[in-house]
């Protein structure tokens, strides 16, 4: 090799070297790595010591015979031995405890202290006039806490029973995790004064001498099932997924069509467990941290979309100077419910809980949230019916994008019109002098004053509110029970003909509302087809401007009939817009605009933007000739 091989060598080698210097982490980020991992094993540690431990009560308990050969004394000599000082809560009776408000009613079990069963009052589910939407009931949801022992023995709180400590306020309860020690106990301590927010404080009372001195977080291990609440549970699947936010304000997402699982090292402020309309968030009061998050989608008669589960940990002080807080959200994806959680908080504390309602890309939000959401709660205030807003919202968008729709078409009416002299032009310009061709063309429309992206840009104008209008209406909870017609809810598909089998693209039902959007759209294609001048030689893509349509039937059959409702009134109104325009822009009036326009501009200097485009297609055919005489030289 020579000088420079080796020289070239040496660099590279170099710059790797410098670059995992630069890339090493420093020490504290690696004790926090380690750290880390060090949760997570005793998590798993837990799960296994839980295991054992309830196999060691259940060799207590045994059968009735094994009880009366078995003494008092030997039983508590097991119970001390598999639990330490935790050994009177290993055994009891399980009391519920309820708590209730305006909105939400609680049931806390004192087998594990924890929440049990979580009823939203004003919401009930698909098909259930009666009951109150039941977000999860008994085992559909384990809070786990992990506790380690002065003897190192490890335990989780779920299988342990507390005592219920009775409160003077209705809305407070408190559970006690008691010890051998009267004077040392935890208190799980529920608030449920702040409508859907549920406040948890964890406080231990001298526990210096119970737990392990090392303690100074608690391994959380929180896993839920997410029953299916929605009568559409393909469209339920894509919008329940498992979310949470870093400190600082990022939210991170796993997958919601697949099952995924993600580890997370950064500190995390809330866990969001999200159904297509109702959440449920663990919040804390300052970070969560070493987390892994799963998330596993669940057969389809099962009755569950989902099933997520979370390990994480949180700072824990044993001697009781400051308690654990945190706070659960249990209710709907509503999203002024949860905008009000950040209303006169510094952005650097702010929960962003709002993130939970899909409004699309970014874009796409800012109009919803400046634009589609204001008017859709203006017009609600009036107390109308749904349908008449979403009527009346339709006319609103209508309105707005009108200018742009009008510029499209009387852009596209002008090069209908232009089509007998392009037609020349093509005649008179054969393929071999495509440039020659583009100058003639570019000068008809200077001429005419026409401009071939005029009916483009208005369609990328449009196409912004169109999508947000997309997003909106499947994400409203206003829409979730609201009828219509035939449509009992319009947050969902409104099926009239159902079959017991699932037909390719289209699956076991047909959607009213759909399908109609869909015939009306086949109208109006036929309407802007007449009215465009088209190639005879393109008859393949008239088809496909029909096929599009159809398409749109099997897009839309599984969406929320309200989205479809929203579609066929803009096709009306469109429909009544190109008739207007029909009747006031004729194809004599085009014309004699355009011929008026030619005779004012001429004489008239071009344009900078005509004129250098003129100056470089001229550039392009001297080249052109030059290069063409050089290959007849050679």
């Amino acid at each position: 090799m020579d000088k420079n091989t080796w020289i070239g060598f040496l660099l590279i080698a170099a710059i790797i070297v410098g670059f995992s210097l630069f890339n090493r982490p420093s020490k504290e980020e690696l004790a926090e790595r380690q750290r880390v991992q060090d949760s997570i094993n005793v998590a798993r540690l837990a799960e296994a010591e839980a295991q054992r431990l309830s196999d060691s009560l259940q060799l207590v308990a045994g059968t009735s015979a094994t009880q009366e050969a078995i003494s008092t004394e030997e039983q508590q000599t097991r119970l001390q031995a598999a639990y330490g000082t935790f050994a009177n809560a290993a055994q009891g009776t399980e009391q519920l405890v309820k708590l209730e408000n305006e909105h939400l009613r609680l049931t806390i079990s004192s087998h594990g202290g924890t929440i049990q069963r979580a009823e939203l009052l004003d919401y009930h589910a698909a098909g259930d006039t009666i009951n109150p939407l039941c977000l999860f009931r008994g085992d559909e949801s384990q809070l786990a806490f992990t506790l380690i022992t002065a003897n190192n023995r490890i335990l989780q709180t779920n299988n342990l029973y507390f005592t219920p400590i009775e409160s003077n306020d209705p809305k407070r309860a408190i559970m006690r995790l008691e010890t051998a020690n009267s004077d040392s106990y935890i208190d799980f301590i529920y608030d449920l004064s702040d409508s859907y927010m549920v406040h948890l404080s964890i406080s231990a009372h001298n526990m210096q001498t119970e737990l392990a001195q090392n303690v100074n977080s608690l391994e959380i291990h929180w896993q839920q099932l997410i029953p299916q609440q929605e009568q559409g549970r393909k469209f339920e699947e894509r919008y329940a997924q498992l979310q949470y936010m870093l400190v600082g304000g990022d939210i991170e997402k796993l997958s919601e069509s697949k099952d995924d699982t993600e580890k997370e090292s950064a500190r995390v402020r809330w866990i969001g467990y999200k159904d297509q309309f109702f959440s449920t968030v663990m919040i804390a009061d300052d970070a969560f941290s070493g987390s892994e998050f799963r998330s596993t989608l669940q057969p389809k008669h099962s009755g569950y979309i989902k099933e997520y589960t979370s390990h994480t940990s949180a700072p824990f002080d044993i001697t009781g100077k400051s308690d654990i807080g945190m706070r659960f959200y249990m209710g709907p994806n509503h999203y002024h419910t949860l905008k009000a959680y950040d209303e006169d908080v510094e952005k650097e504390n702010r929960l962003y809980l709002n993130k939970l309602v899909p409004l699309g890309w970014k874009i796409v939000s800012w109009i919803n949230t400046g634009l589609v959401i204001p008017m859709f709660d203006l017009f609600t205030s009036w107390g109308l019916h749904i349908g008449i807003v979403i009527l009346l919202m339709t006319l609103v968008i209508k309105l707005i994008i009108l200018p742009f729709v009008f510029v499209s078409y009387k852009s596209s009416a002008k090069m209908r019109v232009l089509k007998p002299q392009l037609d020349a032009i093509n005649e008179k310009y054969p393929v071999e002098k495509m440039q020659e061709r583009q100058q003639a063309t570019m000068q008809l429309y200077q001429q005419a004053g026409v401009s071939p992206m005029s009916g483009c840009l208005p369609m990328l104008f449009q196409f912004p509110v169109l999508m947000a209008m997309f997003w909106f209406l499947p994400t409203a909870i206003e829409l979730r029970g609201k009828s219509l017609l035939w449509a009992p809810d319009l947050s969902t598909y409104d099926a009239v003909f159902h079959w017991n089998f699932n037909l390719p693209l289209i699956g076991d039902h047909l959607s009213l509302f759909c399908l109609l959007m869909t015939v009306v759209n086949i109208v109006y294609t036929y309407i802007t087809m007449q009215s465009q001048a088209t190639d005879p030689n393109m008859k393949f893509m008239k088809y496909m401007m029909y096929a599009m349509p159809l398409m749109f039937l099997f897009i839309f059959n599984d969406y929320a009939a309200g989205l479809s409702y929203y579609y066929l009134v803009s096709l009306f109104i469109t429909i009544l817009q190109t008739m207007i325009f029909r009747w006031t822009l004729n194809d004599k009036k085009v014309l004699a605009e355009m011929e008026a326009n030619k005779k004012k501009k001429a004489g008239k200097a071009k344009s900078g933007f005509m004129a250098r485009l003129e100056q470089m297609q001229r550039e392009q055919q001297k080249l052109a000739r030059e290069q063409a005489k050089a290959n007849i030289r050679r």
